[in-house]
């Protein structure tokens, strides 16, 4: 009697775990996450709490006292452990402490190189805020960045000394003094510091010199992209930093893991999600110049790497490489970083192995993110009831061609329904805040939407599409301007490239919206990547976008280029692509125009005259 009602308990438990399986597919991730979520918070609350701040550089010391002897940094074939890059930034803040002092800001102009680590490290000893330069900004951009954040001080490295000095005589008018940090040759016009740095003492400097610093303080300068071409400061404080660096906590970096960082440092990703996450983790970095994807794997094997960043087409450039008999053989898995296409993420798993991808989204100056914690590929996030409340966000019905939110009868924004793309904005609050760009209100007014669904609210508008499907998850569609109008339909170019992608021919695809005098609206181009020792056929790949997209949506002019055109962290460029057009006698890559009758067709000044004066039907 026993026996039978313990086989049927047994039974109706595997037909109440079959039920929940089929019917609710992803509960086991939404309760990882939500443990996973909740410690995060409790964690947050405690560093708010604190009566004394525990800074990220408080955790770095930690682990110096707990482990002194582990591998915090690998640089080619040199290595620090976490009590040697204590004493190195140490030496750096002796030196520095009679230059700077708590609450003021220096610049840093470096590559990735361990000195960047250091010197950072040191700044925060010192209690002052570090303004991360791009190190591929020159002249007006360059000194737009002193403009914002007030640096009294640009370390340079020896790599990136003639940079500093084309800005030398400006830089010394505003009172900026400049210093090299590195070994390099000697500039007659800039102070090296290695010297004083290498005779300097590694004892710590007093805790006393940054006991002012609480969690609402600035601790960074990020900048961002310019819609002028001049960047913003994006106003990092030690609570956002916090909030970045625990994303690897929730993707379940653990404490023994190695990651690889070859973004760069001055970048978000490279920095707050990498470096401060390796730190708040206490795990090994392998830091690397700049990426290569030649040398990618086997720096992995090398260094026995576990965790790998990825942002925008790098992922893409790991699948592009020639294939190896070994490129299964490593360690890695967890790769971490957002921006991944769901073609190249399948392509990737399937050609490199079983690892985890842990997708995000997110923005620099932003007050929302997503993470994709439950692997589903192509998404970017999915709908939690935790973050949903602490986060007021929503998808709003965007006209892509007046680039604005739709608003209703009473003036208030309208949510699109599920299975739409929509402008994604999250209300600024205490539990979201927006703060801003430094010495740039304009610019900070822009992020802000006001009025969306009552009198006075206000919502920080990220400039992205995205879309919920009816599983919770989240899609990334476009960024405001990647969407474009034609006949009056909406264009998502991301969809379009994925279209041209399925052809044998076609390596890479970029698909933007140009302006043609006399039209409404931009009609579609795309500036394509040939596979290797591929022709392009003209006809084929008129077939196929005929058969696929609807006539509205076919790119009606082609651009072949060697190599992508790519901003300085690894996305498409659109922008200027869009601005150069199809003039062939300016642009000297190949190019073709889609006939109604005979295919894609080279684009000669002849045909670009005669669709300049609209002779030529679109």
């Amino acid at each position: 009697m026993f026996a039978s009602v313990l086989l049927s308990a047994v039974a109706g438990l595997l037909v109440v775990l079959s039920w929940v399986y089929c019917t609710k597919p992803y509960l086991a991730c939404d309760l990882r996450y939500t443990l996973a979520a909740l410690r995060v918070a409790s964690r947050m609350r405690k560093l708010s709490s604190s009566k004394r701040f525990h800074s990220i550089l408080d955790t770095f010391l930690d682990h110096v006292a707990k482990d002194p002897h582990k591998k915090f940094l690998r640089f080619q074939d040199r290595s620090w452990s976490y009590q040697e890059a204590d004493q190195e930034s140490n030496k750096v803040a002796w030196v520095l402490s009679s230059l700077l002092q708590e609450g003021q800001s220096a610049a840093l102009l470096m590559s990735n190189e361990p000195n960047f680590v250091f010197v950072w490290l040191a700044l925060s000893k010192l209690g002052c805020c570090c303004a991360l330069l791009n190190s591929n900004i020159r002249s007006k951009s360059l000194l737009h960045c002193f403009s914002c954040c007030d640096a009294k001080v640009l370390l340079v490295g020896a790599d990136l000394q003639e940079a500093a000095e084309e800005v030398l005589p400006s830089l010394e008018q505003q009172g900026v003094r400049v210093f090299m940090v590195g070994e390099g040759p000697e500039s007659n016009n800039i102070q090296c510091l290695s010297h004083k740095i290498q005779q300097a003492s590694g004892t710590p400097v007093s805790p006393e010199l940054r006991a002012n610093v609480h969690i609402s303080s600035p601790a960074l300068y990020i900048f961002t992209s310019g819609t002028t071409g001049l960047p913003k400061a994006a106003v990092i404080n030690h609570k956002r930093l916090w909030f970045a660096s625990l994303l690897q906590s929730i993707a379940g970096v653990r404490s023994d893991d190695v990651i690889y960082i070859y973004l760069p440092l001055y970048h978000t990703s490279g920095f707050l999600m990498g470096l401060c996450g390796a730190i708040d983790q206490g795990i090994t970095v392998v830091l690397r110049q700049k990426f290569s994807a030649s040398h990618f794997w086997s720096d992995c094997r090398k260094y026995e790497v576990t965790v790998i960043q990825y942002i925008g087409e790098i992922m893409r450039y790991l699948c592009n490489t020639p294939k190896r008999d070994n490129e299964r053989d490593h360690k890695v898995r967890l790769a971490l970083g957002n921006g991944l296409r769901a073609d190249t993420w399948e392509d990737f798993l399937q050609r490199f192995g079983n690892i985890s991808v842990f997708e995000c989204y997110g923005a620099t100056e932003g007050n929302i993110g997503f993470v994709n914690y439950a692997g589903k590929i192509g998404a970017v996030g999915r709908v939690h009831f935790l973050h949903k409340m602490a986060y007021n966000y929503a998808l709003l019905r965007f006209d892509t061609e007046k680039e604005e939110v739709v608003r209703d009868s009473k003036g208030f924004c309208m949510e699109v329904p599920r299975g739409e793309s929509g402008l994604l904005v999250c209300r600024i609050a205490e539990s979201a805040p927006f703060s801003g760009y430094a010495k740039n209100q304009h610019q900070t007014d822009k992020k802000k939407l006001k009025d969306v669904f009552v009198k006075g609210d206000i919502y920080f508008n990220t400039g992205d599409l995205l879309k919920i499907d009816h599983e919770g998850f989240i899609f990334f569609q476009d960024r405001v301007g990647d969407t474009f109008r034609w006949k009056g339909e909406n264009v998502a170019s991301t969809e379009v490239s994925d279209h041209l992608l399925v052809l044998d021919c076609i390596q890479e695809a970029n698909v933007y919206g140009v302006k043609v005098p006399g039209q409404e609206g931009r009609i579609g181009m795309a500036a394509v990547r040939l596979k290797d020792k591929m022709d392009f056929d003209g006809q084929l790949v008129s077939e196929h976008v005929r058969s696929c997209l609807p006539s509205y949506a076919r790119p009606r002019f082609l651009r072949i280029q060697d190599a992508m055109s790519l901003t300085t962290t690894f996305k498409l460029m659109k922008a200027r692509l869009a601005e150069e057009g199809f003039d062939p006698a300016l642009i000297k890559d190949p190019l073709y125009f889609l006939e109604d009758q005979q295919g894609y067709v080279p684009l000669t000044q002849d045909l670009f005259q005669s669709v300049q004066e609209g002779r030529i039907k679109l």
